[in-house]
């Protein structure tokens, strides 16, 4: 030992020859009483008193000062004069120092406190360190293992992915003279998700606004974690237009602001709206959409009767095949369109209650030059149209007029001679000029002749052959009956 080492001045004092002092004395005959109730292998209170390159020399009390390496403080040096916790590990050594240790402090502090939580039930915080076989092992001041069954509410797939991660967690199992200790994360989840569950309860009501995380999704919907309580959010409340599938709208993890449309109580299950935070577009759509109008849509799906047109988010039409003006083959109206085209549409009619649009395809001709559709001519009697023929039936001809409206030429108002050949004098698709003969109120059921066309020409040709008899000079030849009426004629005496 160096002569100049503090850790035996009272030592030192004595090979010297010197007295001690009164007070030395009785600070040392108060020190030696004091220490004789320290025992080996107890955590004991000292002061530090100098800090070497090396190592720290704390006082305890003895009658020499204690060193300990300073790698035990692991960079966190005191300063002289600050109390620390150490562990008392022989109060004389070879060379008759008193031997402490700070880990070892530290690690029993850290088995109290871990010791205390197990028994209180409390959460003890964390790092993860590493994968092991099973789980995870945990750094809580002294390694623990934490199962992989018990790291979260559902199975994790990737525990990698937790390594370096801060975490609470309670102690399940503890045998503290073989050094082992058993986490459950999942046990302080479930106890959370409880108190919230508990308090989500306490205030949840029908029509109130609360956000959720998206924990899970399904094709019919997406379940929603309000806090312990999960919601469903049915994929037919998510937007006012139409979803494919709820992954188009939402992920999961994703932070949402729903609308609680329904709570039972009793069984917990709790309904959720997210197009209910805006006003239903039907509300107003019989003074955006008049009937008459022409508006841009995107046709969306297609039918065996017809395409679905979406005019805006939650409001679709349908343009019905008959609205469609014939091509001659029974799906040529198919051909006009297909999903995800955008074009014209004119309104045809509207039922706000039933939610329901009929709507026509615009002509290009018409759409470009911005004129009038051709369901806007004026239908009424007496009035000459062309129409294309769109099929046959036992009782007449259908002919399409414009969209929306198909009329009849019955049999009888053909002009053909024989019923047999009514389809060969009207081919589907041919044009075909006629005359209105009646019309319904509701402007759908339309009568239609192609006789009273040909009865009217029959008659302006007549008219016309008699207007150029009468303007023919009186020597001229004449009729067989004119020159018949003139023979006949009684002589003159």
């Amino acid at each position: 030992m160096a002569k100049d080492d503090p850790r035996n001045t009272l030592g030192a004092a004595r090979k010297e020859g010197a007295e001690p002092a009164e007070e030395r004395m009785e600070d040392w005959f108060k020190d030696t009483t004091t220490t004789s109730e320290f025992e080996e292998g107890e955590v004991v209170r000292g002061r530090v008193v100098h800090l070497g390159s090396s190592e720290v020399l704390v006082d305890v009390g003895y009658k020499s000062e204690g060193a300990i390496p300073i790698d035990e403080f692991r960079g966190n040096l005191p300063k002289v004069g600050d109390e620390i916790e150490v562990y008392l590990e022989a109060k004389e050594d070879s060379e008759g120092l008193i031997v402490l240790s700070k880990d070892k402090a530290d690690k029993i502090k850290v088995w109290d406190v871990v010791t205390q939580a197990f028994e209180r039930g409390a959460p003890v915080e964390g790092r993860v360190i590493e994968v092991v076989k099973g789980g995870l092992s945990v750094d809580v001041g002294v390694k623990a293992f934490l199962p992989g069954s018990q790291v979260d509410l559902r199975p994790v797939k990737n525990l990698t992915a937790m390594v370096g991660q801060q975490i609470r967690a309670k102690v399940i199992k503890l045998n503290r003279r073989r050094g082992n200790v058993v986490l459950s994360r999942r046990t302080l989840l479930e106890e959370e998700r409880e108190e919230k569950k508990k308090h989500t309860l306490e205030v949840l009501a029908e029509g109130m606004a609360l956000t959720g995380t998206v924990k899970n999704i399904t094709d019919y919907g997406a379940f929603i974690d309000l806090g312990g309580i999960d919601g469903l959010l049915h994929v037919t409340d998510m937007s006012w237009g139409r979803v494919g599938h709820p992954s188009e709208i939402f992920q999961v993890g994703d932070q949402v602001e729903v609308v609680v449309l329904h709570f039972d109580r009793e069984t917990g299950r709790v309904s959720l709206g997210y197009k209910q935070k805006s006003s239903d577009p039907w509300a107003v759509v019989d003074e955006r959409y008049p009937v008459g109008a022409k508006a841009q849509g995107r046709v969306v799906s297609l039918t065996n009767y017809g395409a679905f047109v979406e005019l805006e988010p939650g409001v679709e039409g349908l343009a019905h095949a008959s609205t469609f003006a014939p091509t001659g083959r029974a799906d040529g109206w198919s051909r006009l369109v297909a999903p995800g085209m955008t074009a014209a549409f004119e309104i045809l009619s509207i039922d706000p209650e039933k939610k329901r649009i009929g709507v026509a395809l615009v002509p290009d001709d018409s759409a470009r030059a911005g004129g009038t559709a051709p369901s806007t001519l004026a239908i009424v009697p007496g009035a000459r149209l062309t129409g294309k023929v769109e099929r046959h039936e036992k009782f007449g001809v259908f002919v399409f007029l414009a969209p929306g409206r198909t009329g009849l030429i019955p049999v009888s108002e053909t002009g053909v001679a024989r019923e047999s050949d009514v389809a060969k004098a009207f081919p589907i698709g041919a044009d075909v000029e006629v005359a209105v003969l009646e019309v319904d109120p509701a402007g759908r059921r339309i009568r239609l002749s192609v006789k009273a066309i040909l009865d009217a020409k029959e008659k302006d040709e007549m008219r016309e052959y008699a207007e150029r008899q009468d303007a023919a000079p009186a020597e001229g030849f004449g009729s067989l009956a004119d020159k018949l009426r003139g023979a006949l004629k009684p002589r003159e005496k």
